[in-house]
């Protein structure tokens, strides 16, 4: 996964308007014009890069004249006091694009690093550790991109992306007193060609229905370690098979072993730390 120029354009400007678009009140009123400084972009934490390129894109875009250096780059392994990049130049444009790319910066790490962690845990395994749709909103393909910096793989970017059946969506056929073996032929029906028809299954028993409709992958929703082996015994060779809900990483290798093909992770963007990464500065 490539981040295009106009997106990490777009994400940045929006960013510098929330806390630049007045002004800095502090640099433009104690630091003077035409004082030159550098910064290191120095980790705290062990964990691994994304957003390098997000957060060059912050400083050039509050000052061109900048001079921004990428010693690393997204997916690197950091260390305490590895140093990812290095800044020179206009100490008060530095001061002013500073929050906002470590913002990024440690975003994005902390994402990148989370999702190394569960992708370690199930490592030897024949089984992918994917995202979810639960991402920061506008930030969407940023954060996936992280996931992928970590060693992870992208779910659905958006809900155009594949068809995924789940309960509120049969809880709204059933209004029409459609089953779930309808729901899956009306999908397969109405669904371009190249679309997979996924769907959430809790149970071993809608497993086995949403398999004899057709149902190309089934998402095993917060279903014990037993019941997960039973359906991956049953569905093997007929769908791929995607465990999701409660997954932590205290049990995330006990999901794998069942041999399921894909684990679905929503904490990976919803609930990971941002990485501790500063900005060591200095004049010259």
């Amino acid at each position: 996964m490539k981040l295009s120029p106009r997106l990490i354009e777009e994400a940045v400007d929006r960013a510098l308007a929330e806390d630049l678009g007045l002004g800095d009140a502090t640099t433009e009123a104690i630091v003077p014009p035409g004082l030159r400084a550098r910064g290191s972009i120095v980790a705290r934490k062990k964990g691994v890069l994304a957003g390098i390129e997000v957060m060059a894109a912050a400083f050039l875009r509050v000052d061109p004249g900048l001079q921004v250096e990428l010693l690393l780059a997204d997916g690197a392994k950091l260390e305490p006091g590895s140093v990812a990049a290095r800044v020179e130049g206009e100490a008060a444009s530095i001061l002013k694009a500073e929050r906002t790319a470590l913002n990024f910066l440690q975003r994005l790490s902390g994402i990148a690093t989370l999702t190394s962690c569960y992708v370690e845990a199930v490592a030897g395994l024949p089984v992918r550790i994917v995202d979810t749709r639960k991402t920061t909103p506008g930030l969407r393909l940023l954060e996936k991109y992280a996931v992928v910096a970590g060693g992870g793989h992208n779910h659905r970017i958006n809900l155009a992306d594949g068809i995924l059946i789940k309960d509120n969506h049969l809880a709204a056929l059933a209004g029409e007193g459609l089953t779930l073996t309808e729901a899956v032929a009306r999908a397969m029906q109405n669904a371009p060609h190249t679309l997979n028809v996924e769907v959430e299954v809790d149970s071993t028993e809608q497993a086995e229905e949403a398999l004899a409709a057709g149902a190309h992958i089934l998402l095993l929703d917060n279903m014990s370690v037993e019941d997960m082996r039973r359906v991956v015994d049953i569905a093997r060779g007929r769908a791929l098979i995607e465990a999701s809900g409660g997954v932590t990483l205290e049990r995330v290798r006990a999901i794998a072993e069942t041999g399921v093909d894909l684990i679905s992770v929503g904490a990976l963007t919803h609930s990971a730390p941002a990485l501790d990464i500063a900005l060591d500065f200095e004049t010259v």
